[in-house]
């Protein structure tokens, strides 16, 4: 399969992209390091008559830490990302998560931004941003606003992104105190394979009691899946092995998913259950080492 012929715009600055963007309309795509955008033109999974690059705009490329938290530009390229020093100091989870997502030439091509605006639901990245509490600033040329990362994705593919927004960047807020956070997830082939099931979590513990967590689940649902149940039942509850092999059973009773080549619903389920657990146990033994 080919390409077809397509009109390529490189602005300058992010508001002539912005506006490019909503001029063009529905015809166009934004252009990040086009590892998912280009594949799925080529396969005829998504059309376009025009691609905006985003790459000459320097705001979309920094990763700031600061007293708020930590924002990534939504054009940094998840090698930077895995190798950002504040990333794997704050937000060891989403190191793990980077690095379970192709190779290493994919990492130094594909972006963060680009993971979370294709919306495909076996995305690594936003399961771990939106288990940390992760907020999105999306520009447009009537303005800016920003949301939680779990109100971005409407379903496969499918965001809350207007003609002309664009993505700017990620703020993680800080860890909270005694807390810890873990991704894990199944493929059958490694980091080179899309994700057949995923969770995040992040717990704070209290003395001995879990205080809060969320787990969020990855490619079993048409969106990332915030496991609300699973993590009320996880509140003011002293961790313990039965303790988790309980809520992994809950995870896997909120999961949505469905049967495809990569593996039945049934599979799909019991990974969740399993990975949940996994989670867990990982996040809740960084929340002990961290500090109070």
């Amino acid at each position: 399969m080919e390409i077809g012929d397509l009109h390529y715009h490189r602005p300058a600055t992010l508001a002539e992209a912005c506006q490019l963007g909503r001029e063009l309309g529905p015809g166009c795509r934004f252009l990040a390091g086009g590892t998912e955008i280009l594949v799925d033109l080529k396969h005829q999974r998504d059309t376009a008559d025009h691609l905006i690059s985003l790459r000459d705009l320097p705001e979309l490329r920094e990763i700031r830490s600061d007293e708020d938290g930590l924002r990534i530009g939504a054009m940094v390229s998840l090698a930077e990302v895995a190798e950002s020093e504040a990333v794997g100091l704050e937000y060891p989870a989403l190191r793990e998560a980077v690095l379970h997502m192709g190779g290493a030439q994919i990492r130094n091509q594909a972006t963060i931004g680009g993971n979370f605006c294709r919306a495909v639901p076996c995305a690594d990245t936003p399961p771990v941003c939106i288990a940390a509490g992760a907020r999105l600033r999306l520009v447009g040329s009537d303005g800016e606003r920003s949301l939680p990362a779990e109100d971005f994705f409407l379903g496969p593919r499918q965001t809350v992104m207007q003609a002309g927004e664009i993505l700017v960047d990620i703020h993680l807020p800080p860890m909270p105190p005694a807390a810890g956070a873990s991704y894990q997830r199944f493929s059958t082939r490694g980091g080179m394979a899309v994700a057949v099931a995923s969770v995040a979590a992040l717990v704070r513990k209290d003395a001995e009691r879990i205080a809060a967590a969320r787990v969020v689940l990855g490619a079993v649902a048409p969106v990332p899946l915030w496991a609300r149940e699973c993590c009320a039942a996880l509140a003011d509850e002293t961790p313990s092995e039965e303790l988790l092999a309980r809520v992994g059973a809950i995870a896997a009773a909120e999961a949505q998913p469905i049967t495809d080549l990569r593996g039945s619903e049934a599979f799909r389920r019991e990974l969740v259950a399993e990975l949940t657990v996994r989670a867990l146990r990982v996040a809740l033994d960084r929340a002990e080492e961290a500090p109070a």
